[in-house]
């Protein structure tokens, strides 16, 4: 018998799956009044912007793939979103770096801030529920 840690025992997926995105997109939205104030390129704010909205729309065109043993064409759709939405997001980052530095390092660190956001909120809603047995 093997012993499941902590962190490694199953647990149901958290109720409010809109809290952390919307987490991140209130980190986008602060972060307009601290480009106004600095005075940073608003070019990077708004990439992040259009990056956050288009990755969460296209997240939410996978969450209506449903995979499963009997569907592994829609197992790969899946992963194959997963893994261009990353891409997608690397690909724009990088060009916008490449045409404007400091508008480029805008765009990566706010979008930086709201992926992070999302990603601590979810985990810590799912790792707050008791586990499955």
């Amino acid at each position: 018998m093997t012993r499941v840690g902590i962190l490694g025992a199953p647990r149901p997926i958290p109720q409010q799956r809109w809290l952390a995105p919307a987490a991140g997109a209130l980190v986008i939205a602060l972060a307009l009044p601290l480009f106004l104030v600095a005075g940073w390129p608003l070019t990077g704010w708004a990439a992040a912007a259009v990056l956050w909205v288009g990755t969460q729309a296209l997240g939410l065109l996978l969450a209506r793939v449903k995979p499963s043993a009997d569907n592994i064409a829609a197992s790969g759709a899946l992963a194959f979103g997963m893994m261009a939405r990353l891409l997608i997001v690397l690909v724009v980052l990088l060009a916008l770096a490449a045409s404007d530095r400091d508008a480029g390092l805008a765009a990566a660190l706010t979008y930086g801030a709201a992926y992070t956001a999302e990603l601590g909120l979810s985990l810590f809603g799912y790792y707050a529920q008791e586990p499955r047995a």
